[in-house]
């Protein structure tokens, strides 16, 4: 191997690092900008398939990676945040939105004196000096979105300007010539080897882009082009295979649609390539260029949706027959009772996704929605844990204190998950959302302890043979139910971001504090005398507080509440 060959090597596999790297950098920048309008991607893609199509096509375009797009579709299928039948119009949308990187990397062919501004090898040195020095210079730093992007478009063309100079002097080698001769007899070799190296490196877009400096330097003729790129569409769909591993049924149906559309728009264009080369065999003498890969590359996309279109509801069927429901054996009854027991931890963790991290804004909101569930979760062990002081029964006690460390566990991966969205490039505002939300589950959980405590109270005056007076157990009851309906009035004004139901939690707070005061003057009455027994009285006491600092903690999320109107 000679000095100059092996110059050839390092520059193809560091112009391919370059071009990688780039498109990483840029799509990374595009999401995350993108991430406001993606806080509306799932209101507006409903039943309407067509809508689901444009806006699968947008945000592909904006982020350049149908395998990123189709890896938030599944992570959003996980959570229960899509159906499947929005999910099709999406993937087909995916496929045409990422035939716009092929169309970028055309820009090579461009000539002409008055054109040659348009040519990668004269601007992309100056994108990525621009996008340095804003980095390292400008107030976002880091942050500066801008300037990732602008570097990142900036390493894909010189990573390609790499990799043409590269593969130019081989163009005519008898290895690339054998092995193109081969894929353009063999639709299945051609077809094989766009999936293989597109499953390699998990970008359909990128592949392309490689294709395409193979077509520059001339050395890819047009039936095996053609085949390749069939392909390379099927590769792309490994990304999302994969990411399904350990999602729900309806999770891995998403990756088998984005599969089954895939293939069968490669093999129906493969079919009438094939086909086609019998008929006609003159149209595929002759090499590719870059820009008409791009054209075929959109056109292919663009008419398996218009084909495919009408048959997305038998894709979602077929993708039930094709994974099918998990069986319940016979000896399995107890594992299933042990499966329910934890059925809100797993609901949780698949809510949770880490997929939708890609989206700031949806990984919020889908938080906020499990801050609520948990909120939920503690109102019904405060009502339990009350009940236990008229009824002290051992398993409606062992139930609170069961919740409670259920609560606890999913405080904590609600609090990771929140750590892991504040580490992602947020505006202030989002940041400032974070801040809030970790505060109000601070707030939940301490509410929840409380209603352990209660329980522990209860527990120790059966054990202790503690009874309270008649009117001692009337103003428990009284005010625990204040005391819930504060709560209450927190969790709702925190779900529904409203300020009139802010103001009822603060109504309800007062009187909790008023009936508190209250009561305690009348118990040391009765204690003085002699209505009460002093051991009766320290659990009384104690559960009084239990309720007004939970009708506190009520009061701190409503306020969290009101400074985010």
């Amino acid at each position: 191997m000679t000095i100059t060959m092996l110059a050839s090597i390092f520059a193809l596999f560091g112009g391919l690092g370059m071009f990688l790297y780039g498109m990483t950098v840029m799509s990374d920048g595009m999401q995350k900008a993108a991430g406001s309008r993606m806080s509306k991607f799932i209101s507006i893609v409903t039943s309407n398939r067509f809508m689901g199509v444009l806006l699968g096509a947008g945000i592909t375009a904006l982020i350049q990676s149908s395998s990123a797009t189709t890896v938030m579709v599944v992570g959003f299928v996980n959570a229960g945040l899509m159906d499947l039948s929005q999910v099709v119009g999406i993937i087909m949308g995916a496929n045409i939105g990422t035939t716009i990187t092929a169309w970028m990397v055309s820009l090579t062919q461009v000539s002409g004196d008055m054109l040659a501004v348009l040519k990668p090898d004269f601007f992309a040195p100056l994108l990525v000096g621009i996008g340095a020095f804003r980095i390292m210079f400008g107030k976002n730093s880091a942050n500066d979105l801008l300037g990732n992007f602008l570097i990142g478009v900036g390493f894909i063309f010189i990573g390609l300007q790499f990799m043409s100079s590269a593969v130019a002097p081989y163009a005519d080698s008898p290895v690339f010539s054998q092995a193109f001769l081969i894929m353009g007899k063999n639709p299945v070799l051609g077809i094989l080897a766009g999936a293989i190296v597109t499953g390699i490196i998990q970008s359909s877009a990128a592949s392309v882009s490689i294709l395409q400096t193979l077509a520059l330097a001339g050395a890819v003729p047009r039936a095996s082009g053609f085949y390749i790129t069939l392909g390379q569409n099927i590769g792309t769909c490994i990304t999302a295979m994969i990411s399904s591993a350990g999602t729900t049924r309806t999770a891995k149906r998403a990756a088998v649609i984005h599969l089954l559309f895939n293939v069968s728009g490669a093999v129906l264009f493969g079919a009438l390539i094939f086909g086609a080369s019998f008929f006609a065999p003159d149209f595929f003498h002759g090499n590719l260029s870059p820009v008409e890969i791009s054209l075929f590359h959109t056109i292919f996309n663009v008419s398996c949706t218009l084909v495919l279109y009408p048959f997305g509801d038998l894709i979602v069927k077929l993708s039930g027959a094709l994974v099918k429901e998990a069986v319940v054996k016979p000896g399995d009854e107890e594992e299933t009772m042990e499966q329910r027991a934890s059925k809100e931890e797993q609901r949780m963790r698949r809510h949770l996704d880490e997929r939708i991290l890609e989206s700031p804004a949806i990984a919020l909101a889908a938080t906020r929605s499990e801050v609520v569930n948990l909120g939920r979760i503690v109102s019904v062990n405060i009502a339990e844990a009350c009940d236990c002081l008229k009824a002290p029964e051992d398993k409606r006690i062992a139930k609170v204190i069961e919740r409670e460390k259920l609560i606890d566990h999913m405080t904590g991966l609600l609090t990771d998950y929140l750590i892991k969205i504040d580490n992602l490039s947020l505006s202030e505002a989002q940041k400032f959302e974070v801040t809030r939300m970790l505060n109000t589950l601070t707030d939940i959980e301490r509410a929840g302890d409380h209603a352990e405590n209660i329980a522990d109270k209860a527990r120790y005056a059966k054990e202790h043979d503690i009874q309270f007076s008649a009117l001692g157990l009337a103003d428990l009851d009284k005010i625990s139910q204040k005391a819930q309906e504060s709560f209450s009035y927190a969790i709702n004004a925190f779900e529904d971001n409203s300020l009139d139901e802010v103001i009822d939690t603060t109504k309800s707070e007062d009187q909790v504090d008023v009936m508190e005061r209250a009561m305690r003057e009348n118990h040391m009455r009765r204690l003085s005398r002699g209505e009460c027994k002093a051991t009766s009285g320290v659990v009384f006491l104690d559960v009084l507080g239990y309720l007004e600092r939970i009708s506190d903690h009520a009061e701190n999320i409503a306020e969290y509440v009101q400074s985010m109107l």
